[in-house]
Parts: C-alpha cells; sequence; structure tokens
C-alpha cells in the first residue's frame, strides 16, 4: 500500500492505514482553525474553513497526511460581547494542544507542522510547541506555520485593509471562493468596520476595538481574488510541506543530547 492510494484525512482511516501512511511520510500536518464570531457577515467557521481547504489541497499535492482540525482553539479576545465564540482558556488550550502533540509523537510520528489559520491561537501555539520540543527532544521536529503570513505577498493581501485583520477582505475573499453559501449577503454591504489600533500602546480585545466584530473590508470580497489567494497560499504550503519531508536539526545528535 502506498501513499498515493491513501486519503490525506486521517479521520477517515482505519489505523492499519493510518501506520501505512508513517512507513511513507513520518510528516504529519495538523490544521488550526477557530469558531468564534466573524462580524455581521461571515461564518463562525471561517478560520477552520480556510485551515481545512488550505491543508487538504495542500497535503494531498504534497503527498502528506493531516490530523482532523482543531475547531475550538484560543478565541477569547473576542470576550463574549458577540454570540458565536466558543473559545478555551490560552492556558486550557496550550494544555490540550501538547497533549494531542505527546499523543501523535507516542503514536509514531516523527515530524509535525501545525498550520494555523487563527491570530488569536498564535502565542498560545508557541507555547505549545516550545513545551513538546523540550520534552521530546530528538523524538520529534515540531513547527508551525500561520496562513496569512505564509509569504510576503500572501501577507501583504491579508492586511491591505487592517493590519489587525478580522473578517476583512481577506478573509471574505477566501470565504467567497471555498463557502459563498455560509456568508449573509444581505449583511455584507454594511459589515465594514475600520482598523482602530495602528498607533496604540496597549494591546485591546475586540470589543474595545470593532463595533461589530469586523475589522476591515468585507463587503470589498471578491470570489476570483479569494481563488487566487488560495492558490497563492496553497503553493507555499506546498514548498513548506516538500522542505519539511527532508529537512534535519543544522546540528548533528551529539551536539545537542547531553554526554
Amino acid at each position: 500500500m502506498t501513499k498515493n492510494s491513501l486519503s490525506v484525512r486521517l479521520e477517515t482511516l482505519p489505523w492499519p492505514k493510518v501506520q501505512a501512511w508513517q512507513v511513507d511520510c513520518p510528516l504529519l500536518v495538523l490544521p488550526l482553525g477557530a469558531t468564534e464570531q466573524h462580524g455581521p457577515a461571515l461564518p463562525i467557521n471561517t478560520d477552520s474553513v480556510i485551515a481545512e481547504a488550505l491543508c487538504q489541497e495542500a497535503c494531498s499535492l504534497a503527498k502528506v497526511p493531516m490530523a482532523p482540525t482543531l475547531n475550538y482553539t484560543s478565541s477569547v479576545a473576542h470576550t463574549s460581547k458577540w454570540p458565536g465564540t466558543f473559545s478555551l482558556n490560552p492556558k486550557t488550550f496550550i494544555d490540550a494542544l501538547s497533549d494531542l502533540l505527546s499523543w501523535a509523537v507516542d503514536t509514531g510520528w516523527k515530524k509535525i507542522l501545525i498550520v494555523n489559520a487563527h491570530a488569536g491561537n498564535d502565542a498560545p501555539m508557541r507555547v505549545a510547541v516550545d513545551e513538546i520540543r523540550r520534552k521530546r527532544i530528538g523524538a520529534v521536529q515540531v513547527g508551525y506555520v500561520n496562513t496569512f503570513y505564509l509569504s510576503p505577498e500572501i501577507e501583504s493581501h491579508f492586511t491591505r485593509d487592517a493590519v489587525d485583520l478580522h473578517a476583512n477582505k481577506g478573509e471574505c475573499d477566501l470565504i467567497q471562493h471555498l463557502a459563498p453559501e455560509t456568508i449573509d449577503h444581505e449583511a455584507l454591504p454594511i459589515a465594514d468596520d475600520p482598523d482602530r489600533t495602528p498607533g496604540l500602546v496597549f494591546s485591546y480585545p475586540v470589543s474595545q476595538t470593532s463595533l461589530n466584530g469586523t475589522t476591515g473590508a468585507p463587503s470589498k470580497g471578491c470570489a476570483r481574488d479569494g481563488a487566487a489567494l488560495f492558490r497563492q497560499m496553497c503553493d507555499a504550503l506546498v514548498e513548506k510541506l516538500e522542505r519539511a519531508k527532508v529537512e534535519c536539526p543544522p546540528l548533528p545528535e551529539k551536539e545537542w543530547l547531553k554526554p
């Protein structure tokens, strides 16, 4: 059995076929999404839709397996002002992600790349990666990428209407391409709200910077732009996956293990 005959989505496979993936490809991709308010027009699963679609496409092209997408993550910055947000406490999320990474290592994965599509996950994700890297040095290589920073061009697309982006044109572009039926098209023309964060000294929750949960201009969202952006993101992720397959620590084992 070869990886070319297997689904990249591990949740659709029995364990012997999961094990077959490990023989052919020791790299595992873990998508991170979120379940949170995305303004009055975009669905609360926006980040999860982007993470899952991107990982499935890139993993299929690179022949790399992907774990089930994490849909409940760290969204506390959105507060409870708007319904639709279901968040883990950042400490809880760190523990949960660390536990999942440990299980992945214990069950045979040698390399894990987290693909994150929600900005609020970045800080706790980095902590969890540090934890597993410290505890399992030599047993696993672990890393992460944020979908909106996969390349300078991709970052520019996401941030052109809002640096502190949320439910903005870039995200709406992608949902217009991936799941247009989930958009409230009647609310879209009045969903825009400007980014009020440039120049601020402190960090604020969304309820103190946005009137409706949006930061940016989703009304300018375009399916054609979303398709082009998705292709850019997919190409960038495939390139990283191909490098991750063969990448090793820069120094040999004798240099970093205790004598």
